[in-house]
């Protein structure tokens, strides 16, 4: 098991381009594409409340604990 980051999911679900995240939460572009890639092995928690407050989600909607 280990933890995921659904950033695409989230974003595919509320239609947000990398662009769109980038300008609600200040986090920069690297940053968001390698999320939403879940393609980084960790996050700041800088970036996880400005993922949170601009996304309008909590902590446990952006990280999942996968076993696949």
């Amino acid at each position: 098991m280990y933890i995921k980051c659904v950033l695409g999911k989230i974003m595919k679900q509320k239609n947000l381009t990398n662009k769109d995240v980038v300008e609600l939460t200040g986090v920069s572009r690297n940053t968001v594409t390698s999320l939403s890639a879940n393609a980084t092995k960790r996050i700041d928690y800088d970036t996880l409340t400005a993922l949170c407050i601009g996304l309008g989600v909590t902590p446990g909607k952006l990280l999942v604990l996968s076993d696949d």
